[in-house]
């Protein structure tokens, strides 16, 4: 009997090896491994718009969220932060597309933008904020090529890593409903609906009417739902500001009107307006506690988010290797930096990219294709502008509800495992801080885990995790008792 040559070890980016395809193929499919994977350029080109249009609502969204004055008093530019937002996103995917070819699209993180809205911009200037996303891109890119991202990931209990997405969720939709004005601060109470109790005039009901619109949509399972209920919302203000129905000056982002043509240049006036240091009274301490926050909040959901698009692609494994997720890993780091470098935030791989594996897409042609589509909406930023903030605002709650689904992964019968949980999810919103959210449920589940006597199934990382955030809480105690402060 003849021996049979010994194949060769398989490694992540051969596991869509696959069968033997015919000769003769374009150089296009040769690239993407289009038949390899089972695919056609039709499918790949279909998939590719379906993602743009799941995740279109991006570039209404984020302008929204960084649309607040930093600590100098500065705002920064709606129509600069709309072609930071698209310019950044079409960047990052068509690398995650031409170099780590798979289909997966790359935007700014609704969670690192609600960290640098509320927790860096408040004690710095934009463009030390967006210095800030650089660091942390870097630091995610170095993690990456050490392989410290998964043994960091394997660290963090999964039930944290349940509670820190949920908690993100309450803190978005937090402030989809304070920028729609669906929530004051009330005389008597911290918060209370609408400044006197009730609903502040048509723009605010009509971000009510397009929340309700949105889950209606989501219930029946419409693709685009988030997309579509907010062209409608936008519809119905535009109609009501011509008709005038509604005072101009109810508006918070302004009136929902062309003003000029449908087509213009990009505003890249935010595009490399980046600083390093000059922080101040702000304190190394603050610094690195605000790059680890950020590391935190773009961190968790892109390996899960990478590996779940790539698994519905039929791309991984029964290992679980993908082709091409070291490269993906690498891309979705570089997102940081090259969000802050644009002035967008940091990017992050987006679950969206899902919809697009639904309709066919198996190869990184689907998102050169949403590239393409995020690069063509450089020049319409008037178009995107007339977006009212109280319709974009809705699609913030929406996102918030869909985070919050990772409850049912969580055991609240397990008091070692609700406690944190509860905690993590609960602190973040009611004091506006994911730092102090993460932070109260890595200590809770550490003093909990030792009151139960496990100790030492806690972990070294954990445990060193639990004293920087010890010593973070009680350093202001601590300095006030010593007179530093």
């Amino acid at each position: 009997m003849t021996q049979q040559p010994l194949k060769p070890a398989t490694t992540a980016d051969d596991v869509d090896a696959g069968p033997r395809v015919p000769a003769g193929r374009s150089w296009l499919d040769r690239y993407f491994h289009i038949t390899r994977r089972g695919s056609t350029v039709a499918r790949e080109v279909r998939g590719g718009v379906t993602t743009f249009m799941a995740m279109a609502y991006i570039l209404l969204l984020n302008p929204l969220i960084l649309s607040g004055q930093d600590a100098a008093g500065n705002t920064l530019g709606r129509t600069a932060l709309i072609t930071a937002t698209a310019f950044a996103a079409a960047l990052t995917t068509l690398l995650m597309g031409l170099v780590g070819r798979v289909p997966l699209a790359l935007a700014a993180g609704l969670s690192v933008s609600g960290v640098l809205a509320s927790q860096v911009a408040p004690v710095m200037t934009w463009p030390q904020a967006m210095g800030m996303c650089v660091m942390y891109g870097v630091v995610i890119m170095l993690l990456v090529v050490t392989g410290l991202r998964e043994m960091i990931m394997n660290a963090i209990p999964l039930a944290l890593k349940h509670a820190i997405t949920m908690g993100i969720g309450l803190f978005v939709a937090l402030i989809g409903f304070y920028k729609a004005g669906f929530v004051h601060q009330g005389e008597a109470t911290p918060v209370t609906l609408g400044p006197a109790g009730e609903l502040a005039g048509w723009p605010v009901l009509l971000f009510a009417v397009t929340l309700l619109a949105v889950f209606m949509l989501q219930a029946r399972g419409i693709p685009g739902a988030i997309l579509i209920g907010i062209g409608g919302g936008t519809l119905l203000a535009v109609t009501l500001n011509a008709f005038g129905v509604v005072d101009p000056e109810q508006w918070a982002s302004g009136a929902p009107e062309l003003h000029g043509g449908a087509v213009s240049m990009p505003d890249f006036s935010a595009f490399g307006d980046v600083e390093f240091g000059g922080w101040g009274e702000v304190g190394a301490m603050t610094v690195g506690m605000i790059v680890f926050t950020l590391v935190l909040a773009g961190f968790f959901d892109a390996m899960a988010t990478i590996i779940g698009v790539g698994t519905e692609a039929k791309l991984a494994d029964d290992k679980g290797r993908m082709p091409g997720l070291s490269k993906a890993l690498f891309i979705d780091g570089a997102g940081g930096a090259i969000g802050g470098v644009s002035g967008a935030s940091g990017q992050t791989v987006f679950v969206e990219s899902a919809t697009g594996v639904g309709e066919g897409a198996r190869t990184g042609l689907s998102s050169v294709v949403t590239g393409l589509f995020f690069a063509a909406c450089l020049f319409f930023t008037p178009l995107t502008a007339i977006v009212p903030g109280e319709v974009a605002a809705a699609a913030l709650v929406v996102i918030g509800a869909m985070m919050m689904t990772n409850a049912r992964h969580v055991d609240w019968a397990d008091r070692a495992t609700a406690v944190p949980v509860f905690l993590t999810v609960v602190i973040m919103p009611f004091t506006y801080s994911i730092t102090a959210g993460v932070a109260a449920g890595v200590i809770s589940y550490v003093a909990v885990r030792t009151a139960q006597g496990k100790a030492r199934e806690i972990g070294a990382f954990m445990w060193g995790l639990t004293l920087i955030f010890v010593v973070h809480f009680a350093l202001a105690p601590i300095e006030s008792w010593l007179g530093v402060r």
